[in-house]
């Protein structure tokens, strides 16, 4: 291809994304971070440089992040063992301080690193600063009806947006690890696909983004041509309990924030180099996008 047929195609893609531009100046979006893109570096290096491009043409990412392979192997490093129950990680004493410094210390650090690299400054977070988020303990229920206990491990109750939106305010990008304290202090593992939508929804987030290490969501998976492009609240409802274990949390989690208010939210293939910057700026988008059973 010539230099200036690639011209043309960028050309075309700067005007295709200027309505998007124009729709998203200003607003506020969450991207949970997860997936293959968190060990692979090339794919690392991409979000961040997605991250830093949505800053710096005025829209406020706010990056939201969990890390069970890297807790795994910190645990396994110390050894503690992993155990989990109902796709929760049991989180003993020992186990959520484990938590607290990988997210905080190694994977939002890198991230953070990363996204300055980038040309765009950040601040690092959990649930711990400012009451920016409080927790309660959740307990599984077998089908007996018995009560499973699987520890310190929690779901948001409260949202504090005030230390986020002065991080926007300043021009940069927080990111954030679902790690936060109970009423009582103690301190909760709580899971980041769900924490990212409530605090999507606390912020008014324009739109909620999750990375997945799929394309989107099947409606009868394995079958790939069942890759749904756009779904209503109602039909996932309906479809939520016939979807593959690994599904369900990212697909609660973008029902969950678009029932709260939030206009749309999607699950992107995060495999995908600038994945991101594909689904916002294409008229096509990428992904499964979940909207309100209204939308136009």
């Amino acid at each position: 291809m010539s230099e200036l047929n690639l011209a043309k195609i960028k050309a075309e893609t700067l005007i295709e994304s200027a309505a998007w531009l124009q729709s998203f100046h200003g607003k506020i979006v969450v991207v949970k971070f997860g997936g293959n893109a968190m060990v692979d570096e090339e794919l690392k290096h991409a979000f961040a440089q997605d991250m830093a491009y949505l800053r710096w043409v005025g829209i406020k990412p706010i990056v939201v992040h969990g890390g069970g392979p890297q807790i795994s192997a910190k645990l396994a490093e110390l050894g503690i063992d992993s155990e989990f129950k109902g796709g929760f990680r049991v989180t003993d004493d020992a186990t959520i301080g484990v938590v607290r410094d990988v997210l905080r210390n190694d994977i939002s650090a890198e991230l953070a690193d990363l996204i300055e690299a980038a040309g765009a400054e950040t601040v690092i977070m959990s649930g711990e600063d400012s009451h920016l988020i409080k927790g309660a303990k959740t307990n599984l229920t077998a089908e007996n009806g018995e009560t499973i206990d699987i520890g310190w491990v929690g779901e948001v109750t409260t949202v504090n947006p005030r230390i986020v939106l002065d991080a926007l305010e300043a021009g940069r990008i927080p990111v954030i690890s679902t790690v936060a304290p109970d009423l009582d202090g103690n301190l909760l593992n709580i899971n980041a696909d769900l924490g990212a939508a409530a605090l999507a929804v606390a912020f008014g987030a324009e739109k909620l983004m999750m990375l997945t290490d799929v394309p989107g969501l099947y409606s009868d998976w394995p079958n790939r041509d069942s890759l749904v492009s756009r779904i209503t609240v109602s039909e996932l409802q309906e479809l939520l309990p016939s979807l593959e274990s690994g599904m369900i949390p990212k697909m609660q989690a973008c029902l969950s924030a678009v029932q709260a208010g939030v206009p749309q939210a999607v699950v992107i293939d995060g495999r995908e180099p600038h994945s991101i910057l594909l689904e916002v700026f294409t008229a096509n988008g990428m992904g499964t996008q979940v909207v309100p059973d209204d939308a136009q």
